[in-house]
């Protein structure tokens, strides 16, 4: 009889995770409004595009995952800009027992989603210090972006016809 409820089965490697730190790479905030001289009433339409990056440091067990947000604020009247916010947040990552198969989506996924309150910190206070009432983005679903990203990069691999 195996001790400890193991039942014989291999353990699999305790999986560690630590955020060594989180800085932002590159940041521009640009209220298009206010340089225009515009006034008046205004219904913003907000669109969001998010990219991800992950690479290894030179040390062992230690990556960089980036977050990089475009957000382009647009009155729905007219189309024009009100605001843009491009903003590059890198989180420095200590990983420890994740199969290698595995450390891809788990970079991609888990590591933003640690991030991602900080980020979205940041994009609020940025809006409303530029005069705009704060932005606070909706949850990101991490796990879709991979997946879209999957996808695309299969459809850009596959033969052309």
């Amino acid at each position: 009889m195996a001790e400890n409820g193991t039942n014989g089965a291999t353990q699999q490697p305790q999986v560690q995770m630590n955020i060594l730190g989180q800085y932002i790479r590159d940041m521009s905030f640009e209220n298009v409004m206010a340089q225009k001289g515009a006034g008046g009433e205004v219904q913003p339409d907000v669109s969001v595009a998010v990219n991800l990056d992950a690479k290894k440091r030179s040390v062992e067990n230690q990556y960089e995952v980036m977050t990089k947000l475009n957000i382009e604020s647009k009155n729905k009247e007219d189309g024009d800009v009100l605001f843009v916010l491009e903003l590059e947040y890198v989180g420095v990552f200590n990983i420890e027992g994740v199969p290698e198969d595995q450390l891809h989506p788990f970079l991609l996924i888990e590591c933003p989603r640690m991030t991602f309150p900080f980020l979205r910190r940041i994009v609020s206070d940025v809006t409303r210090d530029g005069g705009f009432p704060p932005l606070n983005l909706d949850n990101i679903d991490f796990v879709a972006i991979y997946r879209n990203e999957l996808a695309r990069r299969q459809a850009d691999a596959a033969p052309q016809q």
